[in-house]
């Protein structure tokens, strides 16, 4: 095990190529587990020594190799030292902070992308870098952390028996695509349900914890696009790459997970759009609630402007005040003081202002 940064930054000055976790640690053990399956058989087991794997290399069989916490990057060192990874992937490997790719060598292929998972109903996202390494007879996956996002694919290898296991590397590099960006429509119709919240929220009662809930969906919306658009670019790559090691066959099933990122792109950019809807939604209530608060106070004041006006006028201590000698002078001013209010309220009511 070697030292971990925590930022990109922290490795300023180190070579090319030099192989140190970058990222949080999320596991603090690496596992090793290995797949090799075929069309008459199917093993699978926990891998304690790296030679163990290459008695698989020979073999017929596709092998899979998901390594699982990368903050041992001795392990990753070595598994590109025995089937001759070039350093820079491996460094690019253990930087988790890196942005979706597709790159094509002349023996193997390699992908980055992210894993986006939803941890609540509140929409708060997981997010995890998952690497992989495509070989003749090998896919290696590398995941920050264990979890069951790949669960799906072992239940569908270890209970078939026929067409799955007899489909090459390729065939097994896209299903583990696929998983990973169809996992985002789960994440979609989480964000849904937090985004119809927030839409009810506002029309009944909008509050600073609604705003406050905007902000957050917003910018966990703006990271997850982040992630999420360069892998359009990632299986544009993909698709156009002549590489032996994709066959005609498989590319069509390629074609379909391009389609389902595209769908995803889409989703995000119209919440996008809702999100900024509900914003303007937001302060145009607020303004509105503060609207009639003012209004309500316009009326009281402008009903009580006249009253002031009169009892300005005869809380004045001029002498010769003719209305001061009246004897009904004080109970025709109450009348006068309790006629203007009700006249004013029937006139705002006729303009519609109350």
């Amino acid at each position: 095990m070697q030292e971990s940064f925590v930022k990109i930054s922290d490795k300023t000055g180190l070579p090319p190529g030099s192989l140190v976790h970058v990222g949080d640690i999320l596991e603090s053990k690496t596992k090793i587990s290995l797949i090799d399956y075929g069309p008459k058989g199917f093993e699978e087991k926990q891998i304690h020594f790296l030679d163990e794997m290459l008695a698989y290399k020979d073999r017929d069989t596709i092998t899979w190799v998901i390594v699982e916490g990368l903050v041992d990057v001795g392990i990753v060192g070595e598994i590109g030292n025995k089937f001759g990874i070039h350093p820079l992937v491996l460094e690019d490997i253990l930087n988790t902070n890196q942005r979706p790719k597709f790159e094509e060598y002349d023996d193997y292929l390699f992908l980055v992308l992210k894993s986006c998972q939803s941890e609540s109903k509140q929409f708060s996202t997981a997010y995890e870098q998952i690497s992989l390494l495509i070989l003749g007879n090998f896919v290696f996956t590398f995941k920050e952390k264990t979890d069951d996002i790949l669960e799906p694919i072992l239940q569908r290898i270890r209970a078939s028996k026929g067409r799955f296991r007899s489909l090459g590397a390729d065939y097994l590099a896209y299903v583990v695509l696929d998983t990973i960006v169809d996992n985002n429509f789960i994440l979609m119709d989480v964000l849904d349900e937090a985004i119809t919240s927030l839409e009810d929220g506002l029309l009944n009662e909008p509050t600073i914890a609604t705003l406050n809930e905007i902000q957050k969906i917003k910018r966990e919306l703006i990271t997850i696009r982040r992630y999420l658009s360069p892998v359009r670019e990632l299986m544009t790559g993909l698709l156009r790459s002549e590489s032996i090691l994709i066959r005609e066959s498989t590319q069509i099933y390629f074609r379909d997970v391009s389609d389902h990122v595209i769908r995803v792109i889409e989703l995000i950019e119209s919440y996008r759009d809702i999100l900024s809807g509900l914003l303007d939604i937001y302060v145009s209530s607020v303004n509105n609630k503060m609207n009639q608060v003012m209004k309500v106070l316009t009326v009281f004041a402008s009903i009580f402007i006249p009253l002031t006006f009169l009892t300005g006028i005869y809380g004045m201590n001029f002498e010769y005040m003719p209305e001061l000698k009246w004897k009904w002078a004080y109970p025709a001013l109450w009348v006068i003081f309790i006629t203007i209010p009700i006249v004013l309220i029937i006139y705002f009511k006729k303009k519609k202002w109350l």
